[in-house]
C-alpha cells in the first residue's frame, strides 16, 4: 500500500523514527541497521517500506535497501516469526550477514540474537532456505548521511533502543557498560553492543 517514504527525520528514537512527509508525520519502526544510515534530524531521508494490518494497529516497518525489506518480508512468512522478531533479526545481522548464515548452516549465529531459540533458528534455516534465492542485490535507496547527531543522552537511548529489540534491561545496561560511550552517537553504542552481544 505504502511503497516508500521521503521526507524530513524529526525523530530517533530506535526503533522508532518519525517522517515529516509534506506536513504528515509518520512513525515508522526500522531495524538498527537503517538507523545506522539515518541522516541527521532536519534532514531528508526516503525508506523503503512494508505495512503490516493489524486487528489493533497499522503498523509501518522502514528500510534503507530493498534487500533488507525482502527479507523481512520473507522472514516474516517463516511460522513462528512475527515483524518485530524479524525487525530484531535485521538489526543484529545484515540482510547479507543473515544470507550467509542461511548458506553455511550457521544456527549458533542465529540463537545469540534475542528472541530467537533453537527450534526457531533451525525452522529459519529450513524454510529461508527456498527464500534465498529471491534475495537479489538490490541497489540501497539513497540516504544522506551526516555525522551530525542530535541524541540527548546516546548511552540511555541505546540502552532503551536495545530493550525495544528484546534484550532485557539489565542485559541491555551491561551490554552498553562494556564498550566506552563516550563521544560516541546512539546508533555507534547499539552497533558496538550489538556485535559484542553475537560474537
Amino acid at each position: 500500500m505504502i511503497g516508500f517514504l521521503r521526507g524530513k527525520l524529526v525523530l530517533k528514537a530506535p526503533p522508532m523514527l518519525l517522517l515529516d512527509v509534506h506536513g504528515v508525520g509518520y512513525e515508522v519502526e526500522a531495524p538498527m541497521t537503517t538507523f545506522y544510515n539515518l541522516p541527521a534530524i532536519g534532514e531528508e531521508v526516503q525508506l523503503h517500506t512494508h505495512l503490516v494490518v493489524r486487528e489493533d494497529a497499522h503498523i509501518l516497518f522502514g528500510f534503507s535497501t530493498e534487500s533488507d525489506r525482502l527479507m523481512f518480508r520473507n522472514l516474516i512468512k517463516v511460522n513462528g516469526v512475527g515483524p518485530k522478531l524479524a525487525l530484531t533479526i535485521l538489526s543484529g545481522q545484515s540482510a547479507e550477514e543473515f544470507h550467509h548464515c542461511i548458506l553455511n548452516n550457521d544456527t549458533q549465529a542465529l540463537v545469540r540474537l534475542p528472541g530467537v531459540g533453537k527450534k526457531t533458528a533451525e525452522r529459519l534455516m529450513i524454510e529461508m532456505r527456498d527464500r534465498l534465492p529471491n534475495l537479489g542485490d538490490a541497489a540501497p535507496m539513497r540516504v544522506d548521511v551526516s555525522s551530525a547527531q542530535a541524541a540527548k543522552n546516546p548511552r540511555q537511548e541505546a540502552i532503551s533502543a536495545l530493550c525495544a529489540l528484546g534484550y532485557k534491561p539489565q542485559d541491555a545496561a551491561k551490554m552498553v557498560q562494556s564498550i566506552g560511550t563516550e563521544d560516541k552517537s546512539c546508533e555507534d553504542i547499539i552497533r558496538l553492543a550489538l556485535q559484542g552481544a553475537l560474537r
